[in-house]
Parts: structure tokens; sequence; C-alpha cells
């Protein structure tokens, strides 16, 4: 059974819980970190959990929504085991499965109506990364500490 955690801020909170009802009629484990209403809040309080859930569990799929997605994006991918990827459309969310491994789906509630976000969904859940010539690329991702020297 697939796990996913889920979370946005107030701009996301509409289509988050779309996703969820849509979710939990495929009988798919759901853990929802917030935010709970349409009043204002900061993202990060949100998005990081996720990434933190994800990070505990690389069996867990994370779904991060803000407005644009970028700041939930950008905050996800703080996380060191974390490859989120903000998807607009169906085939950039297929390529970031299957050349990026990505971890977390950042989407822009703004910019998408409902169909097009579940369709974005299930191809993020239903696409295998291809490893081969990219999982060498995904290898470099993580940042090595800075040595005392600097290198």
């Amino acid at each position: 059974m697939q796990k996913i955690s889920i979370g946005s801020d107030h701009a996301g909170f509409e289509l988050k819980s779309k996703i969820i009802d849509y979710l939990k009629e495929k009988q798919i484990d759901v853990k929802d970190k917030g935010t709970f209403s349409e009043d204002s809040v900061d993202y990060p309080d949100f998005i990081h959990p996720v990434a933190e859930a994800v990070e505990k569990d690389k069996n867990v799929i994370g779904i991060v929504i803000c407005g644009s997605a970028n700041g939930a994006c950008i905050t996800a991918n703080k996380h060191q085991k974390i490859r989120a990827a903000l998807c607009w459309s169906p085939e950039i969310a297929t390529l970031a499965r299957q050349h990026n491994d990505a971890n977390v789906l950042c989407l822009p509630a703004r910019f998408l109506e409902t169909s097009t976000a579940i369709e974005i969904l299930d191809l993020f859940l239903n696409t295998d990364f291809e490893g081969g010539r990219h999982q060498k690329r995904v290898d470099k991702i993580p940042v090595s500490p800075i040595t005392k020297d600097g290198n």
C-alpha cells in the first residue's frame, strides 16, 4: 500500500482537500500535516513535516502544495534526502519520476485545475524511476559537508 504525507499552506488548502479525498477513495494511506483551513499561514510550518516524513521512510511519497509551489519546493529541497519536483504538467511529473527519482510532488494550486492536478498526481505515483544513466546523476544531488579547508 502506498503511503502519502501531504501538506499545504492556505493557498493550497482547497486543492489539498480534494487530493486527500481522491487518495482516500483509492484506499491510499494519507497523513495530513496541515494546514487545516484557508487562514493565512507560513508554508514552511507544514512543508518541513512532510519532508521529514519522507526522509524517515523511503516508502512515503510527499505532496506539498502552495500558490505557486515555488516556496513549498524550495523548503522541501532543504532536506538532504528529498528530491522535490515542481510539476505543472503531466509530462513534467513523468520525467521527474523517471529521470530524477523525485519523492516529493510540488503542486502550484493557483495554476492548476483539479483534474490536471489529479492527472499529475496519478502519473507521479505510478511512474517508476528508470535508474541506469540517471542513477549516477541522482547520486550526485546530496551536498556533502564542507571540510575545514573549504573543499
